[in-house]
């Protein structure tokens, strides 16, 4: 073996790695933001857990991605320790799709359907068609098909290389004496576990494996416990990922190392011990690509069942590794975990959870500064202050991550994900200060004993009950993302608009018959300018919401289309809301 098969190495394995990392990256892709809805929705029985781990894991190809996802997720507060057990389990499982494909590299035989199947073969026909359609392909789904055709073509050919430049070892003695050492149990599995700890990846580490095995110098014997080594290795990038989060997100890194360590423990033991007894014959024997994927298989398998009765016991163990103490009730979540943004379609998921929320909570505010209009409390008015904090707080923390989000790879649905929650945060903390805007009004009206007239208050009432309207109605459209529910706020903003128009002339010819003052006019104009706004602002989030659903930035042209009468439904809404929200003319004088 001369100083270009080293470099034909080092070149296949940088392929190899290359490959996968571009394939796991456009398969997450390509998965968008259905991988954090999973999450959520199919953690409620271990079995559903195990399944869920075992299929993310093959939609990814990786099982360490798939762990530091779950850290992210349990440090930001959205899972719970004992949801991510069955998860990390079925992660194990999961993984083991990675070596069956590998071992199609070792295929030898000379019946054509089967030659078909050896990568030299298909994978030049992948990366063309993968080419073209990344290269063609308008949607972004068709273009991260294509990036996996790309990658998964690229991989196998690093698997070729490293197999062509490991060929010369299987004729040096040299090589032959260092296999040797394998021999023993305890140094293979830290040499599978070092290694796999260097470069990150059990993928990748079992497919150096089975490009290794192509020497004909791996036996059975040296495969297993450098297989049970890999899997422990893979623990490591959990590890790093726990640094710095919560105590429960600790305790997922904690689980993940206890499984594979108690299971490669056990299995080690029990196989060893066996074959005191009856010696197994295969122990000596050569052992191909196939092999290596069939033991990595029933290795994860194995200790997933095994293991699977004690999930209890395994939380158990992490909540004794990493103790309580009375300070961990305060710890805080994070708001949205940076490990996150390493899959970006589970970030953004959770940035527009993150954002329903936030949504919610103006809704609240301003709702509780309207009771403030009615009896003024200093207990409610710090609610409302103590609200718009934590509105700036949320679109400060919400615009950064989105802004770093929209720089990486995304899929056509995540973009316009992130293009909504873009346009829609910075409306939602200003309802936040337009309810600041009506607190301080409500406190001038105590403070000053201002009282409006019986007619004056009606007109109030019907204004304040379409501002409460058109906010559940755009709330609920935009938590739901119901398009037909969010066309009819720009009709009930319409009347908002008219309402505020007829307070505004009644005012002023009580004030021109001496009816009403000047000070009263100025609290009155205050009052109707912030509810005009906060319904502007739901115009926007509403319309915001259409627009990005129809990929259509076009926001002038559709409400000047929908305010000339052009659309049936708009005009239909806005008459049955006028019908709704009306106040006479002309009303009774107000007083102070």
């Amino acid at each position: 073996m001369d100083i270009f098969s080293v470099i034909t190495l080092c070149g296949g394995l940088a392929f190899f790695l290359f490959g996968m990392s571009t394939m796991s990256a456009s398969l997450e892709k390509l998965a968008g933001g259905r991988l954090e809805q999973l999450l959520k929705k199919m953690t409620g029985s271990l079995l559903k857990s195990l399944l869920l781990g075992a299929g993310i894991t093959i939609a990814i190809q990786s099982s360490s991605a798939m762990t530091v996802m779950l850290v992210g997720l349990v440090n930001s507060g959205i899972m719970e320790l004992g949801q991510t057990v069955g998860v990390i389990m079925g992660s194990n499982v999961g993984t083991t799709l990675t070596a069956w494909i590998l071992s199609l590299s070792g295929i030898e035989s000379d019946v054509i359907w089967l030659q078909l199947l050896k990568p030299e073969v298909f994978s030049p026909v992948i990366a063309l068609a993968g080419v073209i359609m990344t290269m063609s392909a308008k949607k972004t789904r068709v273009r991260s098909a294509g990036s996996i055709m790309v990658g998964f073509a690229v991989l196998m050919t690093g698997m070729e290389l490293m197999k062509n430049a490991m060929s010369p070892l299987a004729d040096m003695p040299e090589f032959a004496s260092i296999l040797t050492a394998f021999t023993n149990p305890f140094l293979g599995v830290v040499v599978g576990a070092v290694f796999t700890g260097v470069i990150q990846s059990s993928a990748a580490s079992v497919g150096i494996l089975q490009a290794l095995s192509l020497t004909g110098g791996i036996t059975c014997g040296m495969a297993l416990p450098v297989i049970m080594g890999q899997n422990i290795g893979t623990c490591v990038t959990a590890l790093l990922s726990s640094i710095g989060v919560n105590r429960n997100a600790r305790r997922v890194s904690v689980i993940h190392i206890s499984f594979n360590l108690i299971g490669t423990a056990v299995c080690l033991a029990a196989f060893y011990g066996t074959d005191l007894i009856f010696s197994y014959a295969f122990m000596d024997a050569a052992i191909g690509p196939a092999g290596i994927a069939m033991v990595h298989s029933i290795f994860n398998v194995a200790t997933t069942v095994l293991l699977l009765p004690f999930t209890r016991q395994l939380e158990r163990l992490a909540y004794l590794v990493v103790r309580e103490d009375e300070g961990e009730k305060e710890e805080k979540f994070a708001f949205v975990d940076e490990r996150l943004l390493a899959t970006p379609s589970v970030a953004i998921a959770e940035c527009a959870s993150k954002t329903v929320d936030m949504a919610r909570l103006a809704e609240k505010t301003i709702l509780r500064s309207l009771t403030l209009l009615e009896k003024y409390e200093e207990k409610t008015a710090a609610e409302v202050i103590r609200n718009e904090d934590r509105l700036d707080l949320y679109e400060d923390q919400l615009g950064t991550l989105l802004v770093r989000l929209s720089g990486k790879g995304l899929s056509d649905e995540d973009s316009r994900n992130i293009s909504k929650q873009l346009h829609t945060i910075g409306d939602f903390e200003r309802i936040g200060d337009h309810a600041v805007n009506l607190l301080k009004t409500a406190q001038e009206i105590d403070q000053k004993g201002i009282r409006f007239s019986g007619a004056a208050s009606e007109e109030l009432a019907v204004l304040l009950d379409a501002l409460k309207e058109i906010l559940s109605l755009t709330t609920r459209a935009f938590a739901q993302g119901d398009l037909a529910m969010a066309s009819r706020v720009e009709p009930l903003e319409q009347v908002i608009d008219g309402l505020v128009t007829d307070i505004k002339s009644n005012h002023i010819a009580r004030l021109q018959k001496g009816h009403c003052t000047i000070e009263m006019g100025f609290v009155l104009s205050d009052l109707l300018t912030n509810c005009e706004r906060v319904s502007d602002h739901c115009s926007n989030i509403a319309v915001a919401q259409i627009e990005t659903a129809l990929n259509a930035y076009q926001s002038h042209e559709y409400l000047n289309a929908l305010k000339t009468g052009g659309d049936a439904a708009f005009r239909s809404a806005f008459e049955g809301y006028r019908a709704r929200f009306a106040v006479a003319k002309e009303s009774a004088a107000c007083t102070s």
